[in-house]
């Protein structure tokens, strides 16, 4: 059975650092493509950063290029979200996904992935 489970989440103040953790069980995460999204309250989701395998491609909006950043540990079946510099703006909650690994034009669309963890909460604020 395919499950996710992320961690890492909390209150953190602006400017601080935080870095996720989606574990997988059932499968081996490098044969897969993985997704981070977000949701705020209010809003839709949002593609925050995604890793395509095999090639390890990865994917970030424009908008948090250069404060987030994805790896993929092999041997731990993990991949990792590190966030920089958060905003009060970044304050959602945060999803794994994953799927078989797809073209880069999908690799950024929430509905390609049909494997979800369960979120964690973000919390920016001072």
């Amino acid at each position: 059975q395919v499950q996710l489970v992320e961690s890492g989440g909390g209150l953190v103040q602006p400017g601080g650092s935080l870095r996720f953790s989606c574990a997988a069980s059932g499968f081996t995460l490098d044969y897969y493509a993985i997704g981070w999204f977000r949701q705020a309250p209010g809003k839709g989701r949002e593609t925050v950063s995604c890793i395509n395998s095999p090639d390890g491609t990865k994917y970030y909006p424009d908008s948090l290029r250069g404060r987030f950043t994805i790896s993929r540990d092999a041997a731990k079946n993990t991949v990792y979200l590190q966030m920089n510099s958060l905003k009060p703006e970044d304050t959602a909650v945060y999803y794994c996904a994953a799927d078989a690994s797809m073209i880069l034009s999908s690799l950024r669309q929430a509905y390609q992935y049909d494997h979800w963890g369960q979120g964690t909460q973000v919390t920016v604020s001072s």
